[in-house]
């Protein structure tokens, strides 16, 4: 055996000791011994960043082996934090910030921390985020030097120690926390919930009731992906799963392959909008507003619900057009039907999720609901035919593992850019340009909202994204008057939103490479398809009553204009309702949409007249064109 496969299994070993030991230690100071998140949080990070250096090797490791061993030499070095972290948790937890001396060991265990979890940033999300943060720890010391509004005095080394690893605001705040208390555990359950055969129920489910003659594959897609998108929250893994069943199968049906590759990425990235599950940034959305996450669930239904159905009713009108121009039509419908096994005898595997869905909705523990459901996973798994052996589940195991790992990676760094900003007073005085600029229009304050979210959603990952923008952005809109339920939801949509946006669209590029598809064109295509996304967090700005704030009454006459407004909306883009649509009819519907969605009495009675009458047109012209025919 060479030296580089004795490495790699050497590797392997390691990897699961350090897995099994994480997740022993974080059961212990659950259950065992609990402990303050100031204490659990550098824990958890330092599992995380071992985690990091073992499954993601140094640079150059795979041209010269030896280098894996400089990954090892961290381990002592993180153990020693771990160790210092523990045995100072009551003088760091009781002490006075600001005020109590800094010691040599809390600068020194500060800047181990900070080069690792700059170097793990570097592993797991790449150089956007890391030139992000190093700028940000450069204005900490540079501060003095800034031009207008971002000057400030700066920090010195002990005051940087201080608000990154001494209190909860840098590092160890409410995002790493939150990742170490609940998410962690529901990241393992949806690794060992798809492992053990729920995940292909549920696509399954989608696939089975999907009519060919409609669009099926493509409605397949959309049904699949959201449903499986509840449970994962994560856009590339759902196009990776359902994605290489679905596309080639919509290509058959006479989608193109960038409009096959677009409707999957959109469906999947609905994954993260889509209750009860939704995406990290809506467990931290929770515990930054202090309310129980199922009300978080709960708001998010309704504009999750408009979401999908757009799509839904897209691939359906475009469906239509093929049909109506012959495309597909050499393919039956019996080739356009998905093959799945029987769907009756393995619903049972979907206790786990219905048991912990309720349980988050009747406002059970976070923590307390996954580890349930996971407990009853594995119980299902004993009596299921197709059970995983021990090492199958270890494998499943492991994968949850490496997920969480690359979560609290970029949270952590988070951490590093919201102490930056709030304790250097830059949030503030950014938030007091946004308002001049903004005046007292909220319209503008929401334009310029937006396009910052975009623009970090582009560089970050979606939960960084949101963060960062809840920093800049929400004190701006705040002020200007909206609950601070919809400010959050707001930021929240247009990080993952960005996601599908190009240039940066993972999930698009990842569904173009399954279709062979220009990469670009997909993009672009799935962000039209994506379009009522970035219209409805601007209705739920104006009309609360979508999120659920509000009169009853209100929230169904919103909901039932804004599903007009969405119906118009995907006529327009598909260019077919039940006969093709010219160029002006698909603006007058655009413009119907609009009409529809905003939040006026007015313009809802304008629109949904001029949508009747579009309908009616477009009915008869169908009619006649059948009886010509």
């Amino acid at each position: 055996m060479s030296f580089e496969d004795k490495l790699k299994r050497i590797s392997n070993i390691v990897l699961g000791v350090l897995a099994s030991a994480w997740m022993i230690a974080q059961l212990f100071f659950t259950f065992v011994k609990p402990i303050h998140p100031m204490t659990l949080s550098p824990i958890f990070l330092c599992f995380a960043l071992a985690i990091i250096f073992i499954n993601k090797p140094f640079p150059g490791s795979k041209k010269y082996p030896w280098l894996r061993l400089i990954d090892y030499l961290t381990f002592p070095v993180l153990g020693w934090v771990i160790y210092y972290s523990f045995t100072q948790q009551l003088r760091i937890i009781s002490r006075i910030p600001y005020i109590e001396p800094v010691l040599l060991a809390d600068k020194i265990a500060m800047v181990i921390i900070m080069v690792m979890l700059l170097e793990s940033v570097r592993r797991v999300i790449g150089m956007n985020l890391l030139v992000f943060v190093l700028v940000f720890i450069a204005y900490c010391f540079l501060g003095a030097y800034c031009p207008g509004f971002t000057k400030f005095s700066g920090f010195n080394l002990k005051q940087f120690t201080e608000i990154m690893t001494l209190t909860s605001q840098g590092i160890y705040g409410t995002p790493l926390s939150t990742t170490a208390s609940y998410i962690f555990y529901f990241m393992i359950f949806g690794s060992l919930f798809a492992a053990c055969g729920g995940g292909q129920v549920l696509i399954d489910i989608g696939m089975k009731f999907s009519n060919p003659k409609t669009g099926g594959p493509a409605k397949a897609a959309v049904l699949s992906s959201g449903l499986m998108g509840m449970i994962s929250g994560s856009a590339v893994a759902n196009v990776s799963t359902t994605g290489v069943m679905t596309i080639p199968m919509m290509k058959k049906a006479g989608y193109t392959p960038e409009q096959a590759g677009a409707i999957e990425s959109v469906a999947s990235t609905g994954g993260q909008i889509m209750p009860p599950i939704m995406g990290v940034g809506a467990f931290i959305m929770a515990e930054l507003l202090g309310v129980q996450y199922g009300q978080i669930a709960l708001s998010a239904a309704i504009p999750a619900i408009a979401y999908f159905t757009s799509v839904f009713l897209l691939v359906g009108f475009l469906a239509r057009g093929n049909a109506w121009r012959h495309i597909g039509t050499e393919v039956s419908a019996e080739d356009l039907t998905f093959k799945v096994n029987p769907i009756l005898p393995r619903l049972y595997l979907l206790v786990p999720a219905l048991v912990l869905v309720f349980m988050v909705l009747t406002g059970k523990s976070l923590r307390s609901s996954a580890i349930t459901a996971t407990v009853i996973i594995l119980a299902l798994n004993i009596v299921n035919k197709n059970r995983l052996n021990l090492k199958e589940l270890f494998e499943a195991f492991m994968d949850g593992i490496k997920q969480c790992a690359n979560v609290a990676v970029p949270v952590a760094a988070c951490g590093i850019i919201i102490g930056t900003v709030v304790q250097s007073g830059l949030a503030n005085k950014f938030s007091g340009v946004i308002a001049v600029v903004g005046g007292s229009s909220l319209l503008l304050a929401l334009l310029i909202t937006m396009l910052g979210c975009m623009l970090l959603g582009m560089a970050l990952p979606t939960v960084a994204a949101y963060l960062i923008a809840v920093v800049l952005f929400v004190p701006v809109l705040v002020k200007l008057g909206l609950p601070l339920l919809v400010c959050h939801m707001f930021c929240f949509y247009f990080g993952v939103m960005a996601q599908i946006t190009p240039p940066v669209c993972l999930a698009s590029f990842t569904a173009a490479g399954i279709a062979g598809a220009d990469s670009w064109k997909t993009g672009w295509t799935g962000f039209i398809y994506a379009s009522v996304a970035f219209i409805v967090p601007f209705v739920f700005a104006y009309e609360p009553a979508i999120l659920l704030q509000g009169e009853i009454v209100n929230t169904i006459t919103s909901s039932f204009t804004l599903f007009l407004g969405v119906y118009a909306l995907a006529a327009a883009i598909a260019g077919f309702m039940f006969a093709p649509l010219n160029k002006v009819t698909r603006l007058v519907l655009l413009g119907c949409a609009f009409l529809s969605i905003v939040p006026e009495t007015i313009t809802d009675i304008i629109g949904i007249a001029i949508l009747a009458t579009v309908v009616f047109l477009n009915y008869k012209s169908a009619k006649a064109h059948k009886a010509t025919a």
